[in-house]
């Protein structure tokens, strides 16, 4: 019998494209997104490579899904994402009506939660896989960032 994949597995995934962002000089935040166990969309941070400041992980993720699904909302997907999302990423994840957001780390400073932000409320919530190699992985880039300048 095949086993289900499971959230560990997903977020594992999320975190080989925070490792690619870390790779390019991005705030390592990775992000898949999941439908009957199948990862339909892929994401980085792309802020810098596109001097764009909306070009966080989770706003490249939900284009792709639903270009992916032919469709703006993602009723029955699953989001793990790396880092708890911001306040901008949160609403765009209200307005397409996400199924279910995995994040691994907290953010006590900017994430959706610390700001106050809702998601939609059919989106269940599910936090803290991975969420020590997540936030190792965040210190490292701010070390190694900090020890440039």
């Amino acid at each position: 019998m095949i086993k289900p994949l499971d959230d560990a597995y997903f977020m594992k995934r999320a975190m080989d494209e925070a490792h690619i962002a870390f790779q390019r000089g991005e705030i390592p935040v990775g992000v898949v997104v999941v439908i009957n166990e199948k990862i339909i969309a892929r994401g980085h941070n792309l802020t810098e490579t596109l001097n764009d400041v909306t070009a966080h992980a989770e706003m490249q993720a939900i284009t792709a899904a639903a270009n992916f699904l032919g469709g703006k909302y993602l009723k029955g997907c699953t989001m793990y994402v790396t880092l708890e999302p911001c306040q901008m990423c949160a609403g765009a994840l209200y307005w397409s009506q996400l199924s279910q957001l995995v994040y691994a780390a907290n953010d006590l400073q900017r994430g959706f939660r610390t700001m106050g932000v809702q998601l939609h409320p059919k989106t269940k919530v599910k936090s803290g896989i991975m969420e020590r190699e997540a936030s190792d992985l965040l210190k490292r880039f701010f070390i190694q960032k900090r020890n440039l300048n």
